[in-house]
């Protein structure tokens, strides 16, 4: 444990992966969706509703994660009875990386598809590619109660998530540069650019995790079962060791994922809410998501340090409030660029350190040995996995024709995830888990 050439390799996946999650999820492809539709002379219908074109995307998000919530729970379980851990988390990572790359091939003028079709093409691509993106998740996510001792827990993780917000953050750097140079080809720029997040993924892939991470062998003994059979019986028998033995870990995971839900869709919406609500070009959009992306480098940083200072759950607390603020100011008060960019510099602070310390702190209260089966819950809201909170905004947005009534609703995952986070009792998750509380700040 503590080995410090696999948990570079480990790391440095975060830096490969948060590509798309940037490029892709973030700062490109939902504004890309929308001015598809935007050109079409049809509006969309699907089964005989017209869809809004900013409801599209959000849409897809959803329909992507509740894919993950009935199948990433059962790669976990299967996980824990194999030594298929790195391979699977290689075999997710190379498909959505190759789904990624075919976002080149999208554009309006496709034969028989036009911008409509173009557009759920899009979304379909984008549906497989980010259900593989978090499935390789659970597994990268499991491997750190293997290489990191519990205090060392939340520093390794802190500067997982740093590492993944300079990687996202230099390759849309240079998607910025590459949309300069071709003012007058932007639609080829963009694609050029969403193409790029699944080089970047599968080429810094290849270079760390799949050299350097080491796959042990499988923490329980394989059931003389059929795996998928056995696997759906653990995804059921999990709820119910969480309600009987591990209720605290349950009160967490339910404020998780209410909480990092809003998180998540502000993030897949953002983009797409600025552009729409006051207009802001594409070249600035990428200028507003780098900075947040260089800013949330430090800011995973600050709250690992934080963490270590006052505990995990009392800094994740803090940056919900921080959450919930930036929420109410893009709602009633945000109404310029410069306001965009000094919200943006808000929440870039609370973003990586959120989530970085959200994932060590479930970590210290899974039972050893069902890592990756626990990850596989912890995952169906995890980085770019939004389905409530989307689905929520786009239906507001398909309702209200506004993105900005819309964006107020996520409020309420906010709050509602911090008044659960309050309740629950860190010592006691960690000791109902069979884990040793012994170094880590409370």
């Amino acid at each position: 444990m503590n080995d410090k050439r696999e948990i570079t390799g480990w790391m440095m996946y975060d830096w490969a992966n948060s590509a798309f999650s940037t490029t892709v999820g973030t700062a490109l492809l939902g504004p890309y969706i929308e001015g598809l539709l935007r050109s079409s002379p049809e509006p969309l219908r699907l089964l005989g509703t017209v869809i809004e074109p900013g409801a599209l995307y959000p849409f897809s998000v959803s329909i992507s994660v509740v894919l993950q919530v009935l199948f990433l729970p059962l790669l976990g379980s299967i996980a824990d009875y194999t030594s298929l851990k790195k391979r699977l988390l290689l075999a997710f990572a190379y498909t959505g990386a190759f789904f990624t790359i075919l976002f080149y091939f999208v554009n309006g003028d496709m034969p028989a598809l036009g911008p409509n079709g173009a557009a759920l093409l899009g979304c379909l691509l984008f549906i497989v590619a980010n259900l593989a993106f978090g499935a390789a998740i659970v597994f990268y996510n499991s491997f750190l109660p293997e290489i990191a001792s519990p205090d060392r827990r939340d520093a390794v993780s802190s500067r997982g998530w740093a590492l993944g917000y300079l990687g996202g953050g230099l390759l849309l750097l240079i998607n910025l540069v590459m949309l300069t140079l071709m003012p007058d080809r932007q639609v080829l720029a963009v694609r050029l650019s969403l193409a790029s997040a699944g080089v970047w993924w599968l080429v810094f892939t290849l270079l760390f995790p799949r050299p350097r991470l080491v796959q042990r062998a499988p923490a329980r003994q394989r059931p003389p079962v059929n795996l998928f059979a056995h696997g759906v019986r653990e995804v059921l028998d999990t709820f119910g060791e969480l309600w009987r033995q591990y209720p605290m870990t349950l009160r967490y995971l339910l404020a998780y994922l209410i909480y990092n839900d809003g998180i998540q869709t502000v993030i897949v919406v953002s983009a797409a809410f600025a552009s729409a609500e006051l207009g802001v070009p594409q070249a600035t959009l990428l200028i507003l998501v780098l900075m947040i992306q260089f800013m949330a480098f430090g800011g995973a940083l600050l709250f690992g340090y934080l963490a270590g200072r006052i505990g995990a759950k009392r800094a994740i607390m803090i940056s919900l409030v921080l959450w919930s603020g930036v929420v109410i100011f893009a709602y009633a008060f945000l109404d310029n660029q410069l306001e965009l960019f000094i919200m943006g510099a808000v929440l870039a602070l609370v973003l990586g350190g959120s989530q970085a310390l959200s994932r060590s702190l479930y970590s210290q209260m899974i039972p050893r040995q069902h890592e990756a089966k626990y990850f596989g819950f912890y995952e169906i809201s995890e980085r770019g996995t939004s389905w409530l909170g989307t689905a929520a905004f786009g239906l507001a947005v398909q309702l209200t024709g506004s993105q900005r009534i819309a964006i107020v609703t996520l409020i309420i995952f906010f709050v509602v995830g911090l008044i659960l986070l309050s309740r629950v009792d860190v010592r006691r998750a960690i000791v109902e888990s069979g884990n040793n509380p012994e170094g880590v700040i409370l």
